[in-house]
């Protein structure tokens, strides 16, 4: 084995490893999105490694410039459910968030239960 085998390398451990590195960095997003509870586990995540290759009129010299960028899944929506009706005192329309418990009652894990949040609405 010669002394130029010995340093032959992969195109990722040009530019003092920065290739690799943006890679690193991108597969680490991807890490983080897998383990964010609030995305799909299954959804599909990419790393995409572009390198761009010019060579000057010669054919000598190659300028070579790489990116790496990741998709990533996003969050799962949110979701709540509101209830649309008048106030029995004023006749005013009134939304309100449903919550699985009437409010003041007791919860199960010990407590009160909250008060419904009252939607804001702009005045007409």
């Amino acid at each position: 084995m010669t002394m130029e085998d010995l340093n032959r390398a992969s195109i990722l451990e040009m530019a003092m490893g920065a290739i690799e590195e943006r890679v690193n960095y991108e597969m680490d997003r991807v890490i983080q999105n897998i383990l964010d509870r609030n995305t799909q586990a299954t959804g599909k995540r990419k790393v995409v490694v572009e390198l761009t290759i010019v060579p000057d009129d010669d054919r000598k010299v190659l300028a070579v410039s790489a990116t790496a960028k990741s998709s990533l899944v996003q969050t799962n929506p949110v979701k709540t459910a509101l209830y649309l009706g008048t106030d029995p005192k004023t006749g005013e329309l009134r939304v309100s968030e449903m919550t699985p418990q009437i409010p003041g009652q007791l919860a199960i894990a010990g407590g009160e239960a909250p008060s419904r949040k009252i939607l804001k609405l702009a005045e007409a």
